[in-house]
């Protein structure tokens, strides 16, 4: 192959055998999974359609959010496919290299941050913990204040309705003001206990309700990577059905590729080689 030819790189391994299981596996091509092994390192990668993956192509594949969408579930399948048989590090999305030679001068240029990759998560699995709080709050009147009723001859019974309307507004915001504390300190409580019992733990940014589709607020969404041998010490660190307070529900996911502590991808700048 020659430096024209690209390479769709997935994921990263140590050198030597067992060679990463790949059988069956379905790439973004259908090319054929291979592996490119300096002697220290092997990054599993497939040779992909410059028209496709070029630097013309690519902005345009990224912009197109249901190729996007195969994309990251492509490179998941392999990758995940890797993980099941080797310890990996996988690599950003829409990391191209320009032949061997370019996968093999990725692999030199980030032998360190690589290996130190490896290393940190080697016997070990990601779990996803988030915590949703509902709100529950009564809604606010829309609209102007409900109308005065006449006053009657002990006194003004729409001032003394107004008062009540405020009164009631005010008790809903300190209701709402208890429990997002609340929902705080249970998050900040579960996430102390479950990093406790993981080697990492990455906090991420609360999930937006317009991207998630779930309408309660996301108050801890959070990733730990646990030692095999630790998942049961820390899966019984999470909280029952009945273990949390009322309107607070937790969601687990995992085991995964420890995607959050490989932190060892090639910078955007990087990726064409």
């Amino acid at each position: 192959m020659s430096e024209r030819d690209l390479f769709y790189v997935y994921t990263v391994v140590a050198s030597g055998a067992p060679a990463p299981d790949t059988e069956g596996v379905r790439g973004l091509a259908g090319s054929g999974i291979t592996v490119v092994d300096d002697g220290v390192l092997a990054a599993v990668a497939e040779p992909v359609d410059p028209a496709e993956y070029d630097e013309a192509a690519l902005p345009r594949l990224l912009e197109d959010l249901d190729r996007l969408t195969l994309l990251a579930r492509t490179h998941h399948r392999v990758v995940a496919a890797v993980g099941g048989s080797r310890t990996t590090v996988p690599l950003r999305l829409a990391t191209v290299c320009r032949g061997e030679e370019g996968v093999l001068r990725l692999l030199a240029e980030g032998r360190e941050r690589l290996s130190e990759a490896l290393d940190r998560v080697a016997g070990a699995e990601e779990w996803g913990v988030k915590l949703y709080a509902a709100d529950s709050a009564p809604a606010a009147a829309a609209g102007p204040s409900p109308a005065r009723p006449a006053a009657g001859p002990g006194g003004d019974a729409g001032a003394a309705s107004g008062r009540d309307y405020l009164r009631r507004r005010l008790g809903d915001r300190r209701r709402r003001e208890e429990r997002a504390g609340l929902a705080a300190r249970t998050a900040e409580e579960l996430h102390r206990r479950l990093a406790e019992r993981a080697a990492g733990a990455v906090l991420h940014a609360p999930q937006q309700a317009q991207l998630s589709g779930i309408a309660d607020a996301n108050v801890l969404n959070a990733a730990y990577l646990v030692p095999r041998e630790a998942r049961r010490a820390f899966l019984d660190a999470l909280p029952g059905p009945d273990g949390l307070p009322p309107g607070l529900r937790s969601e687990v996911t995992g085991p995964w590729v420890p995607y959050s502590f490989a932190q060892a991808a090639a910078d955007p700048q990087e990726q064409r080689r």
